[in-house]
């Protein structure tokens, strides 16, 4: 199967759960001509008694997550599930498997009953088994959730998306989760590295190679659009939030100022590149590649 890890991102609060996956072409939040290796990273945030899980992996990986989970918390320990996008496979898929191996108490979702969205064992529906109960979220642009008793978990409608998504700031250890954002590096090895400290050369982000990697993944509608709010919307987040580590759905782990400043100076280079303003619309298909 590959690499499969657990990283401690901040101590006894927050941990990566990173399995690999090949790069062959079908996977949409890649080009088509990637290859090599990523990781999926689901992420597990702790506070006393209390954990939240940040996506639930692929289905392929379930033994792994439900390993690296039990190894984290115990089968009895209240457990939040939030899938960052619920029409993603990647953050939805093991929700269930997850549910019926720990005590999952809810299920963060911007829609009513959570199961009709992540429940892929069953066709019929007097077969089902509801075991989670649905937390619903606002659809604004920002709301807060809680952890424990004093941690406060900031939600974002992500600023640049294409399905609905959250990113995520856990100010207690200054992570952004950013899901399909931030998620450009992989690597020509399963081992990674799949986490870059402050003091780690980043050789890849630049303009000419994040905004490829957008145009030719689900980004392919920015080259022409209105990027004047987006833009702002992007930059209210930077200037806003303390962010000490950017932690995608995919890929390297970002963690030190200086990477930080790099990964949103180069995302605003390449939206403002792309405004209607410079460029005019057009629509590519993915593997013809910009």
């Amino acid at each position: 199967m590959g690499f499969s890890g657990t990283t401690e991102l901040s101590p006894a609060r927050v941990y990566a759960l990173q399995n690999m996956f090949e790069l062959n072409g079908r996977i949409s939040a890649y080009p088509e001509s990637a290859r090599g290796h990523s990781v999926a990273n689901c992420y597990l945030l702790k506070e006393g008694d209390r954990a939240m899980l940040l996506d639930t992996g692929y289905a392929v990986h379930e033994p792994e997550i439900l390993d690296q989970i039990g190894a984290l918390i115990g089968t009895d320990t209240p457990l939040s599930l939030f899938p960052l996008r619920i029409n993603e496979f990647m953050s939805v898929s093991n929700a269930m498997a997850i549910a019926k191996r720990f005590n999952v108490v809810e299920c963060f979702s911007n829609v009513p009953d959570i199961e009709d969205w992540i429940e892929f064992e069953t066709l019929r529906g007097e077969e089902r088994n509801p075991i989670l109960k649905t937390r619903l979220i606002g659809r604004g642009d920002q709301s807060r959730v809680s952890l424990g008793t004093d941690r406060v978990i900031d939600v974002l409608n992500a600023p640049i998306r294409l399905i609905s998504t959250r990113w995520i700031y856990d100010e207690a250890s200054k992570t952004l989760f950013s899901s399909d954002m931030f998620s450009h590096i992989w690597s020509n090895r399963e081992d990674g590295p799949w986490m870059l400290g402050g003091n780690e050369e980043d050789d890849v982000t630049d303009l000419p190679f994040v905004r490829s990697f957008l145009l030719n993944t689900r980004y392919w509608w920015i080259e022409g659009a209105n990027m004047a709010p987006i833009r702002r919307a992007v930059a209210e987040v930077y200037d806003r939030l303390d962010i000490e580590t950017i932690a995608p759905g995919y890929g390297t782990i970002l963690r030190g100022r200086q990477h930080v400043e790099r990964q949103f100076a180069v995302l605003d280079e390449v939206l403002d590149q792309l405004d209607r303003t410079k460029v005019a619309p057009a629509y590519v298909p993915r593997g013809l590649e910009r």
